[in-house]
């Protein structure tokens, strides 16, 4: 419960299948940062350890007390202890693994031994499906990650692909102008932002949004730029911003507490395509919103992109392809409430989290039986 993306699905689903009658518990370190989401949501927690060997006892001391049928493990660190936990506890529970991740586990014995000795492993998106039953091999990559990403050995009918979900109800087109002014701009401007981590060596794309924007910027003057998120890489990227001319122009912001708000009050977000990428939680949010995205056309962000209305796809996120693609969404019309609602149906018939709780109650009940 430490804040992530994979944790926002666990409680996603956690919720989902309890709206839908199942008995639910979330079993993790119990003063994570997103514990209070699940306890508002009504998700008991069931208390962990954080040292492995006491974490598999512990486990399987919860699994045989509440006579769990499915322990389903959401972080690659978790899958071992999870599968050891239920074979120690007994009493016929099945092991089932989620890979939010766009490669298969990174050690040689998980991706050798892993999926038979689990009961079901979810892909959440094609894109990781293939890679873990296929493999994917980029050789002349300059990114070390995408080189070689080997598939799973096993029995690989146990790997079973089920998109992600997003809190439909929350990520909805809305007129927002609070958190313009919040940040000290206003109607005039044109606001691009991206979202998500920025530790090194290369976060999310962080700096070459930035050589981006000074480039547009320049053309545009009223154009303005967001990077929300935290991580190692926020002193050096105060500094390049500074370098590149673009005091009160660009905004580092290390959180933010309302998502739907500050997403409906930019006018488009851009995820550059650096490392690795599922699928993309922050681009279905934004379109959920209404909100054009700008991403590089990488592993599982095609998925995310739900009609042509969603903004641009790009082969390569160089600064003058990204700067290029902004320009051309500043200079448009912002979409109209009515396109805006539609781009959001178009996201809430793949991606609700209702449809990830019935997909995989579904897979629960084929393991259990």
């Amino acid at each position: 419960m430490s804040g992530g993306g994979t944790d926002v699905q666990a409680i996603l689903l956690a919720a989902g299948l309890q709206r839908m009658g199942c008995s639910v518990a979330l079993a993790a370190p119990p003063a994570g940062p997103l514990s209070h989401e699940a306890e508002k949501r009504g998700i008991p927690i069931l208390p962990l350890p954080r040292h492995k060997a006491s974490l598999v006892l512990s486990l399987a001391q919860w699994i045989r007390r509440g006579r769990f049928s499915i322990v389903h493990a959401h972080h690659g660190r978790d899958y071992w202890p999870t599968i050891l936990a239920v074979r120690l506890a007994g009493g016929g529970a099945s092991a089932l693994l989620t890979r939010h991740m766009a490669k298969s586990p990174s050690s040689w014995p998980s991706r050798r031994f892993l999926l038979n000795a689990a009961d079901g492993v979810i892909a959440v998106s094609q894109f990781v499906y293939r890679v873990v039953t296929k493999g994917d091999y980029e050789p002349e990559s300059t990114d070390p990650e995408r080189r070689s990403r080997p598939p799973m050995k096993g029995d690989l009918s146990k790997i079973h692909m089920i998109p992600p979900g997003i809190e439909i109800e929350r990520f909805l087109p809305k007129e927002v102008t609070s958190e313009r002014f919040s940040w000290g701009f206003g109607p005039e401007h044109r606001i691009f932002a991206l979202v998500g981590g920025c530790s090194f060596p290369h976060g999310k794309g962080q700096e070459v949004f930035l050589e981006a924007a000074a480039l547009v910027h320049a053309r545009l003057p009223q154009t303005r730029f967001l990077l929300l998120g935290s991580g190692s890489m926020q002193g050096y990227l105060a500094e390049k911003a500074r370098a590149l001319g673009l005091q009160g122009k660009a905004l580092l912001l290390p959180h933010c507490d309302r998502m739907p708000e500050f997403l409906n009050s930019i006018d488009c977000l851009v995820r550059p395509g650096v490392g690795t990428e599922a699928l993309g939680l922050a681009i279905l949010e934004a379109l959920a919103c209404g909100k054009p995205v700008i991403a590089g056309a990488i592993d599982g962000i095609p998925e995310a992109f739900v009609s042509e209305a969603a903004g641009r796809l790009l082969e390569r996120s160089t600064p003058q392809a990204l700067a290029s693609a902004m320009e051309e969404i500043a200079r448009r019309e912002p979409l109209t409430l009515s396109e805006r609602l539609t781009l959001h149906e178009q996201v809430a018939k793949r991606f609700s989290s209702e449809s990830l709780a019935e997909r995989t109650l579904a897979l629960y009940r084929r393991l259990a039986a």
